[in-house]
């Protein structure tokens, strides 16, 4: 209520914290003036780009070392140095790639496969041995349970985890594209906002995402429904 009061009296300046009628008001040249749609597709085609490359790159290697404890102890100090380093110094040593489309590709590849590979290695790991011990029982080998059973036990989760990380994706975006504003996307929107302005469009934008992110996840939810049907099955 007292933050509310402020805006709206005016003690914090438009220019440090916009009201929100301000913001309202700025739609239309976001919209127009700014191309928001355009950018939209930018950060989407973008992050789309990065999620498939890492997912490509992570679920076979999070399936082997989920299975195998030789390829596991290979790629597990690896896995945990990277999972201790700031997603944010990633970026000036992607920019060994130059500032363009590769260099953003390189980066939210990394970043979204830091993100999956833990959680495919878990998901793997988290299949109850009864499964693969009643494969080995009917005469399975290793690579049939681990095609025929732990990757269908196990994809449910692997699922949730990828849905988990496209969404996260969406604050990575923001990072990545403020390196280069000549090249678009909701990163560089900000950035310009808060350089030129008007200020009130990093609110809208934010809320965007926000928006962008709710409706990805909800896409995610209903596939997820359709893949694996008896997950909402009441026991």
């Amino acid at each position: 209520f007292i933050f509310s009061s402020l805006i709206f009296s005016k003690a914090i300046p438009s220019v440090v914290l916009p009201s929100p009628m301000e913001v309202i008001r700025s739609a239309i040249s976001l919209w127009t003036d700014r191309k928001l749609a355009l950018n939209v597709g930018y950060s989407f085609l973008r992050v789309g780009e990065g999620f498939l490359m890492a997912v490509l790159i992570a679920f076979p290697l999070g399936v082997l070392m989920g299975t195998f404890s030789r390829i596991k102890s290979m790629f597990s100090p690896l896995m945990v140095f990277s999972g201790y380093t700031p997603i944010a110094a990633l970026v000036p040593l992607t920019m060994l790639f130059g500032t363009g489309e590769l260099q953003k590709a390189v980066f939210l590849t990394i970043a979204f496969g830091i993100y999956l590979l833990p959680l495919f290695v878990r998901a793997i790991e988290e299949v109850d041995n009864v499964y693969l011990q009643t494969a080995y029982t009917l005469g399975a080998n290793r690579f049939q349970a681990m095609n025929r059973v732990l990757l269908r036990v196990a994809m449910p989760n692997m699922f949730d985890a990828m849905r988990m990380g496209f969404g996260v994706g969406w604050s990575y975006i923001i990072l990545v594209e403020m390196v280069d504003l000549g090249a678009g996307g909701l990163g560089a929107l900000i950035l310009n906002s808060q350089r030129i302005g008007p200020k009130e469009h990093i609110f809208l934008i934010l809320l965007t995402i926000v928006v962008l992110a709710f409706i990805t996840d909800k896409i995610w939810e209903k596939i997820g429904n359709w893949l694996f049907p008896y997950r909402g099955l009441k026991r």
